[in-house]
């Protein structure tokens, strides 16, 4: 279940840049559950990892490595490797040596990526016995397959393609995403990966990857839980014509907002897959005094399963709404001042239910499959949007046999 048309685009091949796949059975033998990305020598690699204190042994050796210019990710899905103590982090390393063996290079140069069910040893032997092929698959043109191979619970695969100019050449900017629940990242997604073709330096490309996330993927929250795997990387092959680029120049900005959008669509369409989902909902926070105002109630709203679970209702029952902005902590809020709306229908003015306000335009709305919670808090100029997704039945059906 999706909300919206969820089609994969058409994705352009990013010089220096090649993905292969193959099935090593771990949890499914019916689609791709293993991924091997290749980069170019002296490309450069970012990456933002999850906050969870628990966090998987993976994500602690991709953490290390990024430090040894890394040329390889292996990601595998239907098991977390999280958990799983020392055992665990002998495993990821295992089989960091494994593909190091497969492709001729350092173990230390391989950034490992896990996701699927937590608390489950890692099979190194099935993911060895795969990584031959999936190496002999590399392609530049495998990005759909890439995709299909990390999704989890995932009803679809997630992928954006965009392309920039400049100075008269061409910079691809691709990126693949998985996630439909455990989401409320707290630094990323469950696991994205992005690939440019841009020459930029790894201090650049860092900071530039850790600003989108922040607007982007930290703006997201399916059912308010921060998983254990979450991460981001953005590689940078530099096989491009384009001039390299450069910090505080024009081409950087043109460079960044492009990244940006690419984080952005990937994140909406985790929400838009959020499991069991049947509604998509923008929470946007206006007049608040910081960003940091906004967001946390934006988030306060959209992490509610009253509020979630009376959009998947269809119930204009606003009084929850009303409740989650109470909540949030904002500091001497006038209520007075705040002004709450339903796309375009005013519900809350002057401290209470807008006298204009009628059940009928308000069912109107939420009958929508897209809606736009708009709070005015009366307060500042800082704006923030949170997209948030209902709270069904499937969603607990999903949950309840996940690991059967």
């Amino acid at each position: 279940m999706a909300v919206g048309q969820c089609s994969f685009p058409t994705m352009h091949p990013v010089a220096g840049i090649t993905l292969g796949t193959a099935n090593a059975g771990i949890k499914q033998t019916i689609r791709d559950d293993i991924l091997v990305i290749q980069m170019a020598e002296h490309s450069t690699c970012a990456a933002v990892f999850t906050q969870n204190a628990f966090c998987a042994a993976p994500v602690h050796v991709a953490k290390a490595n990024l430090a040894h210019a890394p040329r390889w990710l292996l990601i595998n899905s239907g098991n977390a490797n999280a958990g799983t103590g020392e055992q665990g982090m002998q495993d990821a390393l295992a089989t960091c040596a494994d593909l190091a063996e497969v492709v001729d290079g350092a173990a230390t140069q391989v950034l490992p990526f896990s996701t699927g069910v937590i608390g489950q040893s890692l099979p190194v032997g099935k993911i060895k016995a795969a990584l031959r092929e999936a190496v002999g698959n590399l392609d530049a043109a495998n990005w759909d397959k890439a995709a299909q191979a990390i999704m989890t619970t995932d009803t679809f695969p997630k992928g954006v393609s965009k392309v920039i100019e400049i100075d008269g050449q061409t910079i691809t900017i691709n990126g693949i995403s998985k996630g439909a629940g455990m989401i409320q990242p707290n630094m990323a997604t469950m696991l994205g990966f992005m690939a440019t073709d841009a020459k930029i330096d790894q201090a650049l490309l860092q900071n530039c990857l850790a600003l989108a996330v922040e607007q982007s993927f930290n703006r997201i929250t399916v059912d308010g839980d921060t998983s254990t795997n979450d991460a981001c990387v953005l590689m940078a092959s530099g096989c491009s014509l384009a001039p390299e680029i450069k910090q505080d120049s024009e081409h950087y900005q043109i460079f960044a907002d492009a990244v940006m959008t690419v984080c952005k669509q990937l994140a909406e369409a985790i929400v838009r897959d959020g499991e069991g989902a049947t509604k998509l909902m923008r929470i946007v926070v206006e007049q608040a005094l910081t960003d940091e105002e906004a967001v946390r109630v934006g988030k306060t709203i959209a992490h509610s399963p009253l509020v979630k679970t009376a959009f998947f209702a269809s119930d204009p029952n606003w009084g929850r709404i009303l409740a989650a902005v109470g909540r949030a902590g904002v500091e001497n809020m006038v209520l007075e001042n705040v002004r709450l709306y339903l796309d375009d229908v005013c519900i809350v003015r002057n401290g209470g239910r807008a006298d204009d306000y009628t059940e009928e335009a308000g069912q109107r709305v939420m009958n929508q499959e897209e809606i736009t919670v708009t709070v005015k808090l009366g307060r500042g100029d800082a704006v923030q949007e949170v997209l948030t997704c209902d709270l069904s039945y499937e969603y607990v059906k999903i949950n309840a046999e996940y690991r059967t």
